[in-house]
């Protein structure tokens, strides 16, 4: 697993610089009078799948904890049932013995 997803962000960066999108243009003033050109690029379809992973990683952290969380609930039910079926057997004997000494 650690093997796929270190040859995945590999790939991913090495097909960044190819995968750039439609760059934008902004021209900007200073104070002084002089202009400056700024060209952005955006984010690249690399920097959006690393984003969109990360997204994902969390969602199937968040559904391992939910999922763990439950399981602990039923089991702590199942647990509380079984001592108290456990208990009333124990009265219930107890009654019974007592019963037949007197």
């Amino acid at each position: 697993m650690k093997k796929a997803t270190l040859f995945l962000a590999l790939s991913a960066f090495a097909t960044t610089a190819f995968a750039q999108t439609t760059p934008s243009t902004e021209v900007k003033v200073r104070d002084n009078g002089t202009t400056k050109v700024v060209t952005k690029t955006g984010k690249t379809n690399a920097g959006q799948a690393i984003d969109n992973t990360k997204d994902a990683a969390g969602n199937v952290a968040h559904k391992t904890g939910s999922a763990i969380k439950r399981g602990a609930k039923k089991t702590g039910h199942a647990v509380k049932r079984g001592a108290n079926k456990v208990g009333n057997k124990t009265v219930e004997v107890t009654q019974k013995a007592e019963a037949k000494t007197e």
